[in-house]
């Protein structure tokens, strides 16, 4: 029997201030995928991460997450926004923002957390290496670091799926490295789709890559084509990997 998506999108269009930000999307998202989606800036990545997750209601289109609505299922996915749209600087622990992961599970004023949620916490921050940190302050540590109790803060929760959006933006190149090895061992028992910029490394990391400019161009692989960029960019690219340019992956993977 043949698995069903864990993440589909059929023909979704989205317009703002009478611009079409996402035309005629088509997305299958398969359980183990690692799935990368890049393209230039404005292109609609961002954007369709929040529809995936239900937080923008698209114009016209379907998704379904797990097979039901992205509201129902939202439980099921965590979450990375850009590190950017995080204020390091607030007074609050490592454990602290970790479970501020589970706050949209809580109801009531007072939204207090259990014993079983500090349990939930400390299972995130080991899985990603960093028990030692939890009583830190979050403004005390290495930009490393941080991005590693955020993505914590995203599998508080034991997400099926997780959604990484441009997750080394603000990160050197050695912490780019252990992030590419933490999402090796995350994606033995999640689907992950992850939304960058890095053309250069993804080949190796991922298992299937999609071109997004406000249409998706994709052919369900882990190859980028020059069609598929140049679609997307509107123009030629050249990729620079391990020093030498060339125009499609294809290439790349056999360079070694």
């Amino acid at each position: 029997m043949t698995a069903a998506p864990v993440i589909e999108v059929e023909d979704l269009w989205l317009k703002r201030n009478g611009e079409e930000i996402l035309e005629g999307i088509n997305l299958r998202i398969m359980p183990g995928d690692v799935y990368a989606i890049i393209g230039p800036n404005g292109g609609g990545k961002t954007t369709l991460l929040k529809v995936i997750l239900g937080l923008i209601p698209p114009d016209r289109g379907t998704v379904r997450i797990l097979g039901g609505q992205p509201r129902e299922k939202r439980h099921l996915l965590g979450y990375v926004p850009q590190l950017r749209t995080f204020d390091f600087h607030y007074p609050i622990s490592v454990r602290e923002m970790v479970l501020s992961g589970l706050l949209g599970r809580k109801t009531g004023i007072l939204k207090t957390f259990t014993a079983a949620d500090t349990m939930l916490a400390d299972k995130a921050l080991a899985t990603m290496g960093i028990s030692h940190l939890a009583g830190r302050a979050i403004r005390d540590l290495s930009g490393g670091e941080q991005q590693r109790v955020v993505i914590a803060r995203a599998l508080v929760g034991d997400p099926q799926v997780l959604l990484l959006d441009e997750p080394t933006v603000f990160v050197d190149a050695p912490t780019e490295t252990q992030f590419y090895d933490i999402l090796g061992n995350l994606a033995r028992t999640m689907t992950i789709v992850m939304v960058t910029h890095d053309i250069g490394v993804i080949v190796s990391h991922v298992t299937k890559v999609a071109c997004l400019n406000r249409r998706l161009f994709t052919h369900d692989s882990r190859e980028l084509t020059e069609d598929m960029i140049q679609g997307a960019y509107q123009c030629p690219v050249d990729i620079i990997a391990h020093g030498h340019p060339h125009r499609v992956l294809r290439e790349h993977e056999k360079e070694e």
